[in-house]
């Protein structure tokens, strides 16, 4: 197992890298068919971690984009002892994955966690997987969902006016992608955009892609996979949909909480987005955890920054709308 050297990554972490390499398929080299990934993934012991406990978690399906199925979403309503029922904000989250892998299941946790801290009404969607259904299949679906939810909110106990699009990785990516598209086309109001270690940019020509290639656990081979999977041969990595970071304009867009990891291929995409997207006019608070890896946010139970940033995307969730203010401004850096 290669190591970078020097080393960046906080020492305790280091383990919890190397065993999540060493379980996770060979995207790209061995590995290359998305099945047989899934199915590695799926053999994979299950976690014995104590999920976050919330109020009541319901399993259902909304309408899909037209002529597509329906989309199986969890939602996730917060303790009412712990958090009064009132209007609450409705988080439509988005799991990672790299448009290939992962779902529900996967991200219950991370999606438990949101619901716990902030008190919301969270709104899991589990959107088509590529290579089946390529770009823009899963943006449709992401995008069907978050129109489902803005509509259904006040039924969910929500607060019509506090719509937050949330997702890790290319679950960020489809976060900033319905943000961008509902502006577009007059679609529902969002009122903000939590955005974890998104996946933005196709180009994958960043300076963290070539500092952080292997040895931090996403590599750059995978997410090389990842995008073949995801647009095909041809596919248009340019679009705005599919590369947030490419929209020619990101004004008139809601307020962002924009969380990147310094030992992440993406980091650079990350940073880039939430510079943009302040330069353009907007409200952006970020957090930035230098020695933390993708997909830190998963284990709260071991690392102190993902209690943190945890921390801090519910609390950008939780300001949103309510007759609550948007925090805004640059924020500080975890970790």
């Amino acid at each position: 197992m290669r190591r970078p050297v020097p080393d960046r990554l906080d020492p305790r972490a280091r383990p919890l890298v190397d065993a999540l390499t060493r379980a996770f398929p060979d995207l790209g080299g061995a590995v290359t068919d998305a099945a047989e990934a899934r199915r590695i993934l799926a053999a994979a012991p299950a976690s014995r971690k104590v999920p976050p406990a919330v109020g009541a978690v319901v399993d259902r399906t909304v309408p899909g984009p037209p002529g597509a199925p329906e989309i199986p979403v969890r939602l996730y309503v917060p303790d009412q002892d712990r958090h009064p029922a009132e209007p609450r904000p409705t988080v439509v989250f988005f799991h990672g994955g790299g448009y290939t892998l992962c779902g529900l299941d996967s991200h219950d946790a991370t999606a438990r966690a949101l619901a716990a801290r902030s008190g919301a009404v969270v709104v899991s969607v589990a959107y088509r997987l590529a290579p089946e259904h390529r770009f823009p299949a899963a943006v449709d679906d992401a995008y069907a969902a978050l129109c489902w939810a803005a509509e259904e909110s006040p039924a969910l106990g929500g607060d019509p006016g506090a719509i937050v699009t949330a997702g890790d990785s290319s679950g960020g990516g489809l976060a900033a992608a319905v943000s961008l598209r509902a502006r577009d086309e007059g679609g529902p109001a969002i009122a903000s955009q939590v955005l974890l270690y998104p996946l933005l940019d196709a180009a994958q020509d960043t300076r963290s892609y070539r500092e952080n290639a292997h040895g931090y656990f996403l590599t750059a081979a995978h997410l090389r996979w990842f995008w073949r999977q995801y647009l095909g041969a041809d596919g248009r990595g340019a679009h705005p949909h599919a590369s947030p970071l490419r929209a020619p304009d990101l004004r008139g867009l809601p307020p962002a909480y924009v969380l990147t990891a310094g030992c992440d291929p993406l980091r650079d995409e990350g940073l880039a987005y939430a510079a943009r997207l302040r330069a353009a006019g907007g409200r952006v608070t970020t957090a930035h955890c230098p020695r933390m890896f993708h997909g830190f946010l998963g284990f709260p139970e071991l690392l102190p920054d993902a209690v943190r940033a945890l921390a801090g995307a519910a609390e950008a969730i939780d300001w949103t709308g309510g007759g609550r203010k948007n925090s805004g401004g640059s924020g500080g850096g975890a970790g």
